[in-house]
């Protein structure tokens, strides 16, 4: 169905009684929940009239997709829901999900404007006979939770039981303080890699959780946790401690290696933060300038005094900073004409299609003229394929990091692989052709 005006889609209400009418008669249902990242910027820099023309088309477009197999709502401003008939596996709701995404990678064209739309998703499937909408519903409102936090990922599925959106949720915050105490946690790295030489120039670091019960939890949950007993800075303060403890190491094995840490808003706003930095560079005798603190887009468009600030002192210290994700679904640009920054990493979203999207290319080649403007370094997040590697060099791309070269790997496994001659291996060069 075709609609002409936001008002005609179904609303959260009327889309959760419909489906609250459908699980009385068939309980396997499936849910996706679809947030449009950042859509917000769009109303601000165009309008809130333009905002809505553009929003109707993304849910057209998503309508149109899914034809009449699907009930479609609108759950918020700019989250929509589509409930698909079957207990769908996780496999499944993530193609559709893929299959979404890549429509969307074909751009929106609103008056001379043109968006590409990227999504965070949350995904469930409802419980085995259970007619009550709230649990259904819940589940996938988790998951979409865990889609937004996680950087990595933006699709997150929700197992198909109750007592996993509740009871198991309460369990993981109850857990956090457990994890911080018991040595649960874990820093991964993943390498940064000179693209012209393969040399691995430096890591970034990545929390993981060693669960007792549940195994190797990545960041979503954890994170999810800490926000719910307001521990993000201490989990940050944790994980920039053991940046240090890692630094120090790799230096003792002769791999001076540039570290990058994920800077929570919390960190940010702390006003000792710049001072326990120092305090940390001190006692592990590292020097600042071997560390990159990354922060988000949505960090840096707050450009409160008070970040440009915070910025500024830890620039002073010697460390470098590093904008994450750029470019990720709308993003307003000014912030770089206010704050300085040393370093832009590209979103993984354009990287992964560079090769088959003239647009991605074009952003990116784009990304590069004003990391120039700026005086920045530019790193390309998600290169998993040769093709990615070689339109990056031609386009002057000078490094990156991504499953082409290597996944996040335990620090031992890192020592390995940067002891060979800090390269990604002879081998590899020698396969492709890429020397």
């Amino acid at each position: 169905m075709q609609h002409e005006s936001l008002i005609t889609i179904p609303n959260r209400y009327v889309f959760l009684g419909e489906i609250e009418q459908l699980l009385k008669v068939d309980t396997e249902q499936s849910i996706l929940l679809i947030d449009i990242v950042r859509f917000s910027d769009v109303s601000s820099s165009f309008g809130y009239e333009y905002g809505d023309r553009v929003l109707l088309e993304i849910a057209n477009r998503i309508a149109f997709l899914f034809n009449d197999n699907a009930i479609f709502g609108r759950i918020s401003g700019d989250v929509f829901g589509l409930v698909l008939t079957g207990a769908h596996q996780q496999n499944q709701l993530y193609d559709f999900y893929t299959h979404l995404v890549q429509h969307f990678k074909i751009p929106i064209q609103c008056d001379d404007h043109a968006f590409i739309a990227d999504f965070n998703v949350g995904t469930a499937t409802n419980p085995k006979n259970n007619t009550d909408i709230n649990n259904f519903f819940s589940l996938a409102e988790t998951a979409l939770k865990q889609a937004k936090d996680n950087k990595f990922d933006n699709f997150q599925y929700a197992q198909n039981s109750i007592h996993n959106s509740s009871g198991r949720a309460l369990a993981l915050k109850a857990d956090i303080t457990r994890a911080l105490d018991q040595n649960e946690l874990e820093i991964y790295f993943q390498p940064k890699i000179e693209l012209s030489t393969l040399r691995i120039i430096g890591a970034e670091c990545l929390l993981r959780w060693n669960h007792p019960l549940d195994g190797l939890i990545f960041p979503g949950a954890l994170i999810e946790a800490a926000e719910s007993y307001n521990m993000m800075n201490e989990l940050g303060y944790w994980v920039l401690e053991q940046a240090f403890v890692s630094a120090a190491h790799l230096n003792s094995l002769g791999l001076p290696l540039k570290i990058a840490v994920n800077m929570s808003p919390s960190q940010l706003y702390d006003l000792k933060f710049a001072s326990n930095l120092r305090t940390m560079s001190q006692k592990h005798q590292v020097e600042l300038s071997q560390f990159e603190l990354e922060l988000t887009e949505d960090v840096a468009l707050s450009n409160s005094i008070l970040v440009k600030k915070q910025l500024s002192q830890i620039r002073a210290l010697g460390a470098t900073i590093a904008i994450d994700d750029f470019g990720k679904g709308y993003s307003n640009l000014a912030y770089l004409r206010d704050i300085e920054i040393d370093t832009i990493k590209i979103d993984k979203s354009f990287i992964m299609q560079i090769d088959e999207s003239p647009v991605n290319r074009a952003i990116v080649e784009a990304s590069k003229l004003i990391a120039e403007a700026a005086k920045c370094q530019l790193i390309a997040e998600g290169i998993e394929s040769i093709q990615h590697l070689h339109i990056l060099r031609e386009i002057g791309v000078l490094s990156g990091q991504g499953y082409l070269f290597s996944k996040a790997i335990p620090m031992h496994e890192f020592v390995e692989l940067a002891s060979k001659d800090l390269a990604v291996g002879t081998s590899f060069v020698r396969q492709y052709h890429l020397a």
